[in-house]
C-alpha cells in the first residue's frame, strides 16, 4: 500500500511538471487571453454600472418629487389651521407622515445607489488602468520573445554552420585563385601578341630597306670593294 501511494505521488508529480511545462511554453498566450477575459468582464461591469446609475437617477427624481409633495402638503395643513379646520389639518398631517416615510425610504435607496455607483466607477477606472498596463507589458514580452528567438536562431545557425563557413571560405579562395590564373593567362597572351606584332613590322621595314639593316659578310665585302674603286 505504501508503494502504491508513492507511485501515485510520483504520477501526480509528473503530471504537475507536465502541466507547468505546458503553462510555461504558452505563458504569453495565456497572459494575452487573460487580458481579453478581463476586458470582457470590464465591459459587463460597465453595463452593470450603467444600470446602477439609472436606478440612482430614478431615486433622485423620486426624492425630489416626494420632497415637493411634503412641502406642498405642509402648506395645505397651514391653510387648514388658519381656517380653523383641525380635522382637515390632521388628515393632511397624516398624508405628510406617509410622504415623509416614503421620502426616507427613497433617500436611503438613493444614497445606496450613489455609494455603489461611486465604488463601481472607481473599480472600473482602476481596472482600465490595469488593463492598459497589462497590454503594455504584453507588448514588451512579445518584443522580448521575438528578439530572443532571433538571437537564438542566429547563434544556433552560426554554431552549426561554423565548419560550413570555413569550407565556404576555402571555396572562395580557390575561386579567386582560378580567376587570377585566368587573368594572368590573358595578360601573357596579350604580351605575346604584341611582341609578334612588333617582329612582323620590323620584317616589313627591313624588306623595304627602311631603318637599320643587318650586317653580313657580303655587305662588308661590297663596302670594301667600293672603297678600292674610289
Amino acid at each position: 500500500m505504501s508503494i502504491f501511494k508513492k507511485i501515485m505521488t510520483a504520477i501526480r508529480g509528473g503530471a504537475s511538471e507536465v502541466g507547468e511545462s505546458i503553462i510555461d511554453s504558452n505563458a504569453t498566450r495565456i497572459f494575452e487571453q487573460e487580458i481579453r477575459d478581463a476586458e470582457n468582464h470590464l465591459t459587463k461591469a460597465k453595463r452593470d454600472l450603467t444600470g446602477v446609475m439609472a436606478e440612482q437617477m430614478s431615486a433622485n427624481r423620486e426624492v425630489d418629487r416626494l420632497s415637493k409633495e411634503v412641502t406642498e402638503h405642509e402648506g395645505y395643513a397651514v391653510q387648514a389651521l388658519e381656517k380653523g379646520d383641525e380635522t382637515l389639518a390632521l388628515a393632511v398631517a397624516e398624508k405628510i407622515s406617509t410622504l415623509e416615510s416614503d421620502l426616507a425610504t427613497q433617500q436611503q435607496a438613493r444614497d445606496s445607489f450613489t455609494g455603489n455607483a461611486e465604488r463601481l466607477k472607481e473599480l472600473v477606472r482602476k481596472s482600465e488602468r490595469q488593463i492598459v498596463e497589462h497590454k503594455r507589458q504584453l507588448s514588451m514580452v512579445k518584443t522580448t520573445e521575438s528578439v530572443q528567438k532571433a538571437t537564438s536562431a542566429i547563434t544556433d545557425n552560426f554554431s552549426s554552420s561554423n565548419s560550413k563557413l570555413l569550407s565556404a571560405k576555402d571555396s572562395l579562395e580557390r575561386i579567386k585563385a582560378k580567376q587570377q590564373k585566368f587573368d594572368d593567362k590573358m595578360k601573357a597572351a596579350e604580351m605575346l601578341e604584341s611582341e609578334n606584332s612588333d617582329n612582323s613590322l620590323a620584317a616589313q621595314l627591313k624588306s623595304a630597306g627602311i631603318g637599320a639593316q643587318s650586317s653580313n659578310a657580303s655587305s662588308v665585302l661590297d663596302r670594301i670593294k667600293a672603297k678600292q674603286k674610289s
